[in-house]
């Protein structure tokens, strides 16, 4: 995985946007969603590092990821983020995909 770079995080964003998408987010052991499908409307990166994602679906609800730090736009197509503290230990993740993750 590569540092955030807003910019490039922004057009993967694009890829997905006005598509029905896979959600899967986790949050260490608070919060843990799979295979959501949601149709994406809007999608936004914001802060200076550790980095916020909102993600608009349907207009009808949002999802907010705060701590990122790292993206990949994978081989297959998914966009994968995640959040690492300062010992390298994942904190949160936030991924995308036109397919359903493997459960």
């Amino acid at each position: 995985m590569d540092h955030i770079d807003k910019q490039k995080l922004q057009a993967a964003f694009a890829l997905f946007q006005a598509q029905d998408v896979y959600l899967h987010s986790e949050a260490t052991s608070f919060v843990f969603v799979r295979n959501f499908k949601v149709r994406l409307e809007e999608a936004m990166i914001a802060g200076d590092g550790p980095y916020r994602a909102a993600l608009r679906f349907d207009q009808a609800g949002w999802i907010r990821a705060e701590g990122l730090t790292h993206y990949e736009l994978a081989a297959d197509g998914k966009l994968l983020l995640a959040g690492y503290d300062e010992r390298g230990r994942m904190n949160v993740a936030l991924q995308l995909g036109k397919e359903p993750f493997p459960e």
